[in-house]
C-alpha cells in the first residue's frame, strides 16, 4: 500500500501524450493543439464599418453629398471628395478616403445629402485593417484548448484543419453478478448498475464524449477473457469492482494473467483504498473500487490528470483553493481523506454521510476536501485545501 503523492507520481510517469492527428476545425472541440497556429490573412481584411451610417473624411463640415452606397460584400472603390459621404452598412468595406462613419441615428438625410447632427470623434466607428490579427501573427500557441470561440476564430480565419493530440480511447468494464440495468424490474438481491453512467458522465466534463461500456459476471474465465480484447483496442481501461480481496474478485488475478504490469496496489486513503494500477504497453488500467463513492473519488484524483495528460493538457490535476473549515475534522485513520463538502466564497462545510457507497452526498458536494494521512485534528476555522468538482 502507497501513500496518495506516490501514486499521484506513478500515474503521471505513466501517462504520457498521444501521438497527433489533422482534424476539420469544426470537429476540434475539446480537442489541444498540437502546433502553434498562424494567421494566413488580417482580420478584418479590409476597414470595416462598425455599424450602419454613412461614411466621410472628418472635417469642421456637418454637410455631406450621399454619393453612393456601401453594403457588407461589396468593394464599392468610390474615391470621395472632402464634401462627399457614403451610405454604409455593419461590416460593409469603408471607401479610402473615408476615415469616420457617423451612425444612422445621428444624421438628417434625405436623397442626396446628409446633415449630421451629432459629430462622432475623428476615425469613429471604423474597425482597421488587421484590428484583431495580421497576416502571420500567432493565431493559437501549441497545447491551447479548442473551445467554441477558438473554432469561430479559426473559422473566420478561412483555416479549416488543424494539427491536435489524439483523444484517449477508453473503455469501462463493469464487474458484478449482483448488477442490473436501471429501468428493469429490481429483484431481490439485485441493485441497478450506476458506476458506467457516472463515469462516461464525468469523461464528457474533460471532453471524451464516446465511451465503449463492456459488463462481465464475477467469473475469472469470462473477465480474462473479456479484458483481452478490451487491452488492445483501448489507450485506457476503466474496470468497475471486483479489485478487493473477496472470494469472488477476479479482476486482478485476470489483469496480471493479460500481461498487464502491476504499477500498484491500493492506496492509503479513504474512500478508494482498494485501486489497481497498471500498464500493459501504452494501454494504462485502472481498476476501480465497486462503491460509488470510491469509484467517483479516485476518477477525480488519479483517472482525471491521466486522460488529460493523454489529450495533451498542460495543467493536469484539478485545481486546488483554500477556504476556512465550518467544522472541525478529526481523521484517527492514519489514511489521507477525501470529505464530500459544500464550499462557498469564503468557507467550507463538511457534508454528512461520507459512506463509500453513498452517492446522495456526493450529488450535492461541489469539492473535496483533503485531510492529509498525517493530521489527527484540523480545528473549526482552520484553512482546508479543496478540489473543486462542481
Amino acid at each position: 500500500m502507497i501513500e496518495v503523492k506516490e501514486a499521484l507520481e506513478i500515474v503521471a510517469a505513466n501517462s504520457s501524450v498521444l501521438s497527433t492527428q489533422k482534424i476539420s476545425v469544426s470537429k476540434a472541440l475539446g480537442y489541444i493543439l498540437a502546433e502553434t497556429v498562424y494567421s494566413p490573412i488580417s482580420m478584418p481584411p479590409f476597414r470595416q464599418s462598425a455599424m450602419d451610417g454613412y461614411a466621410f473624411t472628418h472635417s469642421i463640415r456637418h454637410q455631406f453629398d450621399v454619393v453612393g452606397t456601401s453594403k457588407a460584400g461589396d468593394h464599392n472603390n468610390i474615391k470621395l471628395k472632402e464634401n462627399e459621404a457614403v451610405r454604409i452598412f455593419t461590416g460593409a468595406y469603408v471607401p479610402k478616403k473615408a476615415d469616420t462613419v457617423v451612425m444612422q441615428e445621428h444624421v438628417m438625410a434625405n436623397e442626396d445629402s446628409i446633415l449630421i447632427a451629432k459629430k462622432p470623434e475623428a476615425f469613429a466607428n471604423v474597425r482597421n485593417k488587421g484590428e484583431q490579427i495580421n497576416a502571420e501573427d500567432v493565431v493559437f500557441d501549441a497545447n491551447t484548448l479548442i473551445t467554441p470561440a477558438a473554432i469561430g476564430f479559426l473559422a473566420c480565419l478561412g483555416i479549416t484543419e488543424i494539427t491536435v493530440y489524439k483523444k484517449p480511447k477508453i473503455a469501462i468494464l463493469i464487474t458484478g453478478n449482483e448488477l442490473i440495468k436501471p429501468g428493469k424490474k429490481l429483484p431481490k438481491g439485485k441493485i441497478y448498475e450506476s458506476n458506467s453512467v457516472m463515469l462516461q458522465a464525468a469523461l464528457q466534463t474533460i471532453g471524451i464524449n464516446k465511451v465503449k461500456v463492456h459488463t462481465v459476471k464475477d467469473n475469472l474465465k469470462a473477465t480474462k477473457k473479456a479484458l483481452q480484447s478490451i487491452l488492445k483496442k483501448n489507450d485506457i481501461v476503466l474496470i468497475s469492482g471486483g479489485i478487493s480481496v473477496g472470494d469472488y474478485d477476479f479482476v486482478k488475478e485476470a489483469l496480471l494473467k493479460n500481461g498487464v504490469q502491476e504499477l500498484f496496489y491500493k492506496i492509503n486513503q479513504k474512500p478508494g483504498k482498494p485501486m489497481f494500477f497498471g500498464a500493459k504497453k501504452d494501454t494504462l488500467v485502472f481498476a476501480l473500487p465497486g462503491n460509488p463513492a470510491s469509484s467517483l473519488t479516485n476518477f477525480y484524483i488519479y483517472v482525471y490528470p491521466a486522460v488529460k495528460n493523454k489529450m495533451g493538457f498542460s495543467n493536469t490535476h484539478l485545481p486546488k483553493i483554500v477556504r476556512k473549515l465550518q467544522n472541525q475534522i478529526t481523521n484517527t485513520t492514519g489514511k489521507t481523506l477525501f470529505l464530500k463538502a459544500l464550499y462557498n466564497e469564503s468557507s467550507v462545510e463538511i457534508l454528512e454521510g461520507q459512506s463509500s457507497a453513498m452517492l446522495n452526498t456526493f450529488a450535492i458536494a461541489n469539492g473535496l476536501v483533503i485531510v492529509p494521512h498525517d493530521v489527527e485534528n484540523i480545528k473549526k476555522g482552520s484553512s482546508v485545501t479543496i478540489l473543486p468538482i462542481d
